[in-house]
């Protein structure tokens, strides 16, 4: 049997899509509506509060398409608390007219692939801030989840160790090249979600994540033993700009 790599798990991932139902929205009275905001963005005061204490992060997104209208994505130390986040924000007045339309569940990973076995994760600052990440203040965001493909000739988990680990640290030099352009955050699912992982980024210009993706399609690791599943790309909100969003005067 190949050797399993060693994964560092981190914060656990919430990625909650919503659809708004924009005729039952417009509907509400302009004081219902003023108070379905207000009780999110009271939501949103907790939230920051949670990450200014680093017990983890938040943030609103707008998303194009038809896929979803809403992101709220949430990192939290445990699972328990990311079903008490769903379950009072499934509470508000606004949660009544928004539907599930996309959802995944994750834990931040990092494998030791390209890490070194001479470093303690738990008091390294660096490695620590890889696996509670906070949000960035980019102003997009992209989300896809991923699988390592398992057919005949080209399963991936039934390459050596070394096969994969120098793959893996040829994909990661694709990635350094955008360093300071991309932010990235992967998660592992494997027994959480459809897929083994979510891929979150996020950057200032759009742009960047097509050239970033594209390029690492011609990277042995992606062109032979990667599948990718729906790509969701979207902007993050202000409290303003969730305001504006929600206008319908």
């Amino acid at each position: 049997m190949s050797e399993a790599v060693h994964t560092l798990e981190g914060w656990f991932v919430h990625h909650d899509f919503r659809t708004i139902d924009w005729s039952s929205w417009k509907l509400l009275s302009p004081e219902d509506r003023q108070a379905a905001v207000d009780e999110v963005l009271s939501l949103a005061a907790s939230w920051k509060e949670t990450e200014n204490q680093k017990q983890g992060s938040s943030g609103m997104f707008t998303i194009l398409g038809h896929k979803a209208d809403l992101l709220f994505l949430h990192f939290r130390p445990t699972l328990e608390e990311l079903i008490e986040l769903e379950a009072t924000f499934n509470k508000t007045k606004f949660a009544d007219v928004t539907l599930p339309s996309y959802s995944y569940v994750s834990v931040v990973e990092l494998s030791n692939y390209v890490a070194s076995d001479n470093v303690d994760p738990e008091t390294d600052p660096y490695i620590q801030s890889r696996l509670k990440p906070m949000i960035p203040d980019n102003k997009n965001i992209c989300f896809y989840p991923m699988n390592k493909r398992r057919e005949a000739g080209q399963n991936w988990y039934t390459l050596s160790m070394e096969e994969r680990r120098e793959m893996m640290r040829s994909h990661g030099l694709i990635g350094r090249k955008y360093a300071g352009k991309v932010t990235q955050i992967i998660s592992g699912s494997v027994g959480l979600d459809d897929w083994e992982w979510g891929v979150t980024l996020f950057a200032d210009d759009p742009v960047t994540f097509k050239k970033l993706i594209y390029e690492m399609r011609f990277d042995e690791v992606s062109a032979k033993y990667s599948e990718f599943g729906t790509f969701l790309v979207g902007n993050k909100l202000s409290e303003e700009a969730f305001k504006a969003y929600l206008d319908v005067e």
